[in-house]
């Protein structure tokens, strides 16, 4: 018997995906647990296992198109079987006894009876009419005239034609839908804002829309740190782990954040309550080909260098073939973005919703720097905060920046809080 399976619940609120790729066909046979999809949701592709083994009868969507939870999505059946159609409701009808010898005759079902339509020649209007009807493609036998005995006038004709519903077409209208390939100017391309795009799109959005954002912007001299770090870097390749200075950057946030909690927070404006987080889940911005995804580092507080390197190294990866679970995704307090390793200064990045900050890191640079009076070249890292101006004012925004910035150019006191 066929068993139709349905989009799961992916939780999260998710109530839509995209079918990015079937792995099976019609007639394949499939083992309970086969992956035999992928469908992208909220920047994630899910693979979805087979809740049974048996022969695929129909798939119930095409590659990129979008599936509602709850909507079938495959139909499974025993090898061999092929899948029903769906019977045709059947039509009422009434008998009627007969006097023929044949038995009883079907009589016409009321639900199908069409009124008869009216002759040409039973249509009263002038031929100025007539030509104005079939110059607005209007059927004169449908339009009820309201002349003298019930002639048509012209203005009958023009209401039927603003009332007239388009045919219906044999294809969806956007199966048919044409766009201009040039404007005004020139050629242009057009691109369909849909999948990780569009959850990138809405999001940022949804956050611009709902959160004052402020900025603050400074530097850091980081020529400490980057010693430490070429110094570390052999350790770091012996445990096959690639370091940069982002894993002591988030051991600075964190411990700013600390320190100053309400950067470490978000707003419930249901009860009008600032929820301070307890706990320190660091976002970390990853650019990948489809667009910017967020993976989200856990407990940072409880990690040390290397470990973070290492799960920063593996969470990148994975949002960028696209093999990250959902749940890598979630449950950020504060997010880091590093525009800097596209070459990138300054910026004004958008803060990550419900959180209430975002630190963007640009590229390091050579500067000359006064150091006990005398002039020296430094190596400089440029900084950015976007905070939320409901929960954090200025003052405190600077506040943590000075604590972030203190730590990052005494790298030892980073190393100090683990």
């Amino acid at each position: 018997m066929a068993f139709e399976f349905k989009l799961p619940d992916l939780g999260e609120g998710l109530t839509e995906g995209e079918i990015v790729k079937w792995l099976v066909k019609v007639g394949d046979l499939v083992e309970e647990g086969q992956v035999f999809v992928q469908v992208e949701t909220d920047k994630a592709i899910i693979e979805i296992p087979s809740p049974k083994k048996g022969m695929v009868l129909k798939l119930g969507a095409a590659e990129g198109e979008t599936v509602q939870v709850r909507q079938v999505i495959i139909v499974l059946g025993e090898p061999g079987e092929k899948l029903a159609a769906i019977p045709e409701p059947e039509k009422e009808v009434k008998v009627r006894p007969s006097v023929g010898v044949v038995g009883e005759l079907e009589e016409a079902p009321e639900e199908v009876e069409e009124k008869v339509e009216r002759k040409e020649a039973e249509i009263l209007a002038v031929p100025m009419v007539r030509k104005l009807a079939r110059d607005l493609e209007v059927d004169l036998r449908t339009v009820k005239g309201s002349g003298p005995q019930g002639r048509i006038t012209k203005e009958d004709v023009i209401k039927a034609a603003r009332e007239k519903k388009p045919p219906e077409k044999a294809v969806p209208e956007k199966a048919i839908k044409v766009s201009p390939k040039h404007d005004l100017y020139g050629y242009i391309e057009r691109v369909p804002l849909r999948g990780m795009h569009k959850t990138i799109a809405q999001s940022m959005v949804k956050s611009k829309s709902t959160i004052p954002h402020a900025a603050g912007m400074d530097e850091a001299d980081v020529t400490q740190l980057i010693a430490l770090k070429v110094k570390a870097k052999e350790r770091a390749a012996q445990k096959k782990i690639h370091l940069t200075i982002l894993p002591f950057v988030i051991k600075a946030v964190v411990a700013a954040l600390e320190e100053h909690p309400y950067l470490n927070s978000s707003l419930d404006e249901e009860s009008s309550e600032i929820i301070l987080k307890k706990y320190y889940n660091i976002g970390v911005a990853v650019d990948t080909k489809d667009g910017l995804m967020v993976p989200v580092v856990k407990n940072a507080k409880g990690k040390n260098i290397f470990h973070l390197a290492g799960e920063l190294t593996e969470l990148s990866e994975k949002a960028r073939n696209r093999t990250i679970d959902l749940a890598d995704l979630k449950g950020g307090t504060f997010t880091i973005t590093n525009f800097g390793a596209m070459g990138g200064t300054f910026g004004f990045p958008i803060i990550r919703h419900p959180e209430v900050a975002i630190l963007g890191m640009g590229k390091i640079l050579e500067k000359p720097v006064v150091v006990e009076g005398k002039i020296e070249v430094r190596k400089v890292l440029p900084l950015s905060l976007s905070f939320d101006h409901r929960v954090v004012d200025g003052a405190e925004a600077v506040r943590f920046m000075n604590t972030v910035i203190e730590l990052l150019e005494d790298p030892g006191l980073i190393l100090m809080e683990e």
